[in-house]
């Protein structure tokens, strides 16, 4: 308990988080973290509606505007009150983001073909998942930050034994800012679990069902359950028309061939009905054989339908909506369309999304993550925080904001919060304008749906310090905050898995025999001198290694010396080094003309000062392995003479005579040529 309050006591206290500062960051502040207080008064109700939505329906032209100009009530009272939002949350394209999906379960109790690999996935041992506490303090964080919308996904969500609790401590948040607390859900299961979640505060659901069809449901899903969901679906119309208020919305993926013979029988859904029915282009993730010709296009879409009803016609959609909404006139409900594909919605995007792994992924389509559950775990040496630690740290913020009134606590939030919103703002801060096209993404390799994205082990402990000596030489943090300077990029590279797809190779960067004259042959050369591609599609995935050296030399000990005592204005040598070898490697095929990104399983790069007590050099040795269909020299090279580069770059102040020299690689293992090692006589 002592170790808590000292926690508690040396981030939060020590410097004083003033409305517009943060560690020493501008920020334009909607809210601040004051302390680590907690809130235990109950919260109010949500207001309920027997619609999903308290503004009429607008009339809107095709890009959604409203017509004449006209402005719903709410929406201009929203802007009449509107405050300045965090800084940690908007991007450099002045998206703001207030909405927070978190995976909370990895499990799922049906095999959607869409979302899921055939052969099933494999999960992460429960102590790589968020807990509880963990999640709840994470949406503490992101509320006190603007954050008005949490949606709680999977995998499955409701097939998590805790998931009412959490979304009862997740409630809780409403007095500081959470308007909407909302669960996307297969419908399996929902109907047992409906009413208490209403009660916990849940305002709405989205349900994913494709078909309409038992039997077709069966096959789309591995799965026997269409009754179950039918259960769910009429549970939340009953609970409606008792007032819950909850704003329901059936996702359905179209895809060609299996069940885009059914978009005009859920359109029919929408007759008598108080529901959205949101048609989705099928999108490519890894494992669910995604082509062209199965996507379903939304122009198509609406071509099929507008054949039996013409009259359908767009009406307003919310400013950051990610469907273009239509209704057709006297139906009750709504129809939309969910246009990743062929029309992106990024110019609005204002999501973020926590994987049940912890990761931090501010676009569904990016392959960049970050670890929130390594960081809020160091308060706790590393270890999963389960209720036992949760509950003495809220009983310890307790303590210290009891002089405040129940209205005026704060959220309950974790003692090293400024460390999470720094990493937090520079992920946004990197969030790119628009994800991949359509010919880019399906090339790309990523998560199966079912786990959001690509998947990446978050940095071992040892490895985060050594993160930690990376900072931005521009902040005034002192010394023992530098880790707050951690480039986002460099938060997922030691030791993680690069996952992207290698279509073609340079792994014969050796000279090679022909297979027919036997003689010398440079693979990359063509048959009339043009530099090619070299097809690996016959080769059989092996394990591979490359080990590349090389030593950066100094003419004077002055650099040796403040290396070793890091005195380096610059920053740690040895620790940047290293890092920016690692970050290359990864970046060989955007450096190499001829190398294509390829699916890097491991990166190790040391970076020592000689041995010997007269040698003024420093050492470097980076060692890159994989598995698959080609070799991976050219990333050790590009570690190795990349790490020397960056060395360079911060002794230059003082030492101009550095020589880089002895690139080469040491060994390398796999594919047919098998094990060679430096010296080895070959043929």
């Amino acid at each position: 308990m002592t170790a808590l309050r000292q926690m508690f006591a040396s981030p939060l206290r020590s410097r004083s988080l003033q409305p517009g500062r943060i560690l020493g960051k501008s920020y334009l502040p909607t809210r601040h973290i004051a302390s680590a207080g907690f809130a235990q008064q109950p919260a109010p109700p949500l207001p309920v509606s027997t619609s999903r939505n308290n503004d009429s329906v607008v009339p809107a032209d095709d890009n959604g505007l409203p017509a004449g100009g006209a402005l719903p009530a709410s929406r201009r009272h929203s802007l009449k009150d509107a405050r300045p939002f965090s800084d940690f949350l908007t991007d450099t394209f002045h998206r703001q983001h207030d909405y927070l999906r978190i995976s909370v379960t990895e499990r799922c109790n049906l095999r959607c073909l869409y979302c899921m690999p055939e052969e099933g996935i494999e999960l992460s041992p429960s102590h790589k998942l968020l807990t509880t506490p963990e999640i709840v303090l994470l949406s503490s964080l992101f509320v006190s930050q603007g954050v008005t919308k949490i949606r709680l996904t999977g995998g499955e969500p409701t097939v998590r034994r805790d998931i009412v609790p959490l979304m009862q401590q997740i409630g809780a948040l409403r007095p500081h800012g959470l308007r909407e607390l909302c669960l996307t859900t297969n419908g399996l299961s929902l109907h047992r679990k409906l009413e208490p979640m209403v009660e916990a505060g849940l305002t709405g659901v989205n349900l994913s069902l494709d078909t309409l069809d038992p039997w077709q449901f069966q096959i789309m899903t591995r799965r026997n359950g269409f009754a179950a969901v039918q259960k769910s679906i009429d549970r939340i119309f009953e609970l409606n028309r008792a007032g819950a208020g909850i704003k329901f919305k059936i996702n359905c993926v179209v895809m060609r061939g299996m069940n885009d013979r059914e978009i005009v029988p859920f359109v029919e859904m929408t007759r008598d009905r108080d529901v959205e029915v949101r048609f989705i282009e099928y999108m490519p993730f890894d494992g669910n054989k995604w082509s062209q010709g199965k996507m379903f296009s939304y122009e198509e879409m609406l071509g099929l339908i507008r054949e039996k009803y013409p009259d359908l016609h767009k009406v307003q959609d919310h400013k950051n909506e990610t469907s273009k909404t239509y209704q057709i006139p006297g139906f009750a409900g709504r129809i939309g369309f969910i246009t990743s594909m062929t029309h992106n919605f990024c110019g609005s995007c204002n999501r973020l999304r926590i994987t049940s792994d912890g990761n931090l992924k501010v676009c569904l389509f990016g392959n960049d993550e970050v670890s929130l559950r390594d960081i809020i775990r160091k308060i706790n040496n590393g270890e999963p925080i389960e209720t036992e630690v949760f509950e003495a740290m809220k009983q310890i913020a307790m303590d210290e904001s009891k002089h405040l009134p129940l209205s005026e606590r704060p959220p309950m939030l974790a003692p090293n919060s400024p460390e999470l919103l720094d990493i937090i703002g520079m992920a946004v801060k990197r969030k790119k304008e628009k994800h991949a096209d359509l010919g880019d993404l399906e090339h790309m390799l990523n998560r199966p749906m079912i786990l959001i994205a690509m998947y990446i082990d978050p940095p071992s402990e040892s490895n985060y310090h050594n993160l930690g000596h990376i900072w931005n030489s521009a902040t005034s943090s002192p010394p023992r905050q530098k880790k707050r300077g951690v480039p986002l990029s460099l938060l997922s590279m030691p030791n993680h898995t690069y996952q992207q797809a290698r279509l073609f190779t340079s792994s014969s960067r050796r000279l090679g025999k022909d297979k027919d004259d036997q003689e010398p042959k440079l693979t990359h050369v063509s048959e009339s001198g043009s530099a090619h591609m070299v097809s690996i599609s016959d080769k059989t995935p092996t394990s591979r290694v490359a080990t590349a050296k090389c030593t950066v030399g100094f003419s004077n000990p002055t650099a040796i010396r403040l290396i070793k005592q890091n005195q380096m204005k610059k920053g740690d040598v040895l620790g940047v080094a290293r890092i920016a070898g690692i970050m290359a490697s990864k970046r060989t095929p955007d450096l190499i003309p001829l190398c294509h990104p390829i699916a890097i399983s491991h990166v190790s790069v040391e970076v020592e000062i000689g041995e010997d007590a007269e040698d003024e050099s420093i050492e470097i040795t980076a060692t890159v392995s994989c598995d698959g269909k080609t070799g991976v020299e050219m990333e050790a090279l590009t570690a190795a003479s990349t790490a020397a580069l960056t060395v360079y770059d911060m002794c230059k102040a003082v030492d101009k005579g550095m020589v880089i020299e002895g690139l080469r690689v040491v060994l390398k293992e796999g594919g047919k040529s098998g094990r060679w090692v430096e010296g080895m006589k070959t043929d």
